[in-house]
């Protein structure tokens, strides 16, 4: 199997790695490693936040209309597409579709600031997810008193909550189907999403039968994916975390051919 073949290769160089993928007809257990271990995540976090927005949604005990000022949030200047917008201020629901589009780091720190760490916490516990946490918001620096890492799971968790997610699971039907449809709007489609040949901004009704949702997850030395993907022949969740040295480009991008091998096959399963 070359993703155990890449997967190998990463591990004699130094990295941490850890697989899961699952197929969603039978629930067999399809490629495993190490999936047990919890690792940073970064933002590939906040999708428990963005079901405990939708339920919010659904309950109405938040409004998606509800407007946020962006100057009532911490600025973060290394990433978004927010703090480009010439708007002050933002629904919720919009600030939902950034998050889950972009991984826009002021409206993730937004909706976590409306919401509460608390709720969300209280969230991934009814799930059942006991390795994944999200502990904190976004930040331009991480100083001694803040928490190592925006988040943690392992993706044996992840691609369990992934599952729920197209499966109606992850609270009720109508939770599900909205974070599932933010989610298939996620424009990054660079790692095991390359090898699907979607088109990153326009992939929610794909031509060829392909059913895409997922989320990554991005810092310093970390690459996190979860994600559905059904064709005709299957379905899969996966889930696929790499922690390595970032000291030059050859080894991110050995960490992103990882990506990509997985993708491939994943496509071969599922298509």
């Amino acid at each position: 199997m070359a993703t155990l073949r890449a997967l190998e290769e990463l591990t004699d160089a130094g990295a941490q790695v850890s697989v899961h993928v699952t197929d969603l007809d039978n629930g067999s257990d399809v490629l495993v490693g190490d999936d047990h271990i919890t690792m940073p995540i970064a933002g590939l976090g906040i999708v428990p936040l963005l079901i405990e927005v939708a339920a919010g949604f659904d309950s109405g005990s938040l409004d998606p209309l509800e407007l946020v000022d962006r100057s009532s949030t911490e600025d973060v200047t290394g990433a978004g597409i927010w703090r480009n917008l010439w708007a002050p201020t933002l629904p919720l629901g919009d600030l939902a579709v950034l998050a889950a589009t972009a991984g826009d780091p002021i409206a993730v720190n937004a909706l976590l600031q409306r919401v509460g760490h608390e709720r969300v916490s209280n969230l991934i516990a009814a799930l059942g997810l006991t390795h994944t946490a999200l502990l904190d918001r976004f930040r331009d620096r991480r100083g001694p008193d803040d928490a190592p890492h925006v988040a943690v799971g392992t993706t044996r968790e992840l691609a369990r909550l992934f599952s729920a997610l197209v499966n109606s699971k992850a609270v009720d039907a109508a939770v599900s189907a909205q974070v599932s449809e933010w989610l298939s709007l996620n424009h990054d489609l660079s790692l095991v999403a390359a090898s699907t040949g979607l088109d990153p901004f326009a992939h929610d009704h794909d031509e060829h039968g392909l059913l895409f949702i997922n989320k990554t997850g991005r810092d310093r030395g970390v690459r996190a994916e979860a994600g559905v993907l059904a064709g005709p022949r299957a379905g899969i969740a996966y889930a696929m975390i790499v922690c390595f040295d970032d000291l030059s480009i050859t080894h991110r991008l050995r960490a992103h051919d990882a990506f990509r091998v997985l993708g491939l096959e994943l496509m071969e399963y599922a298509h």
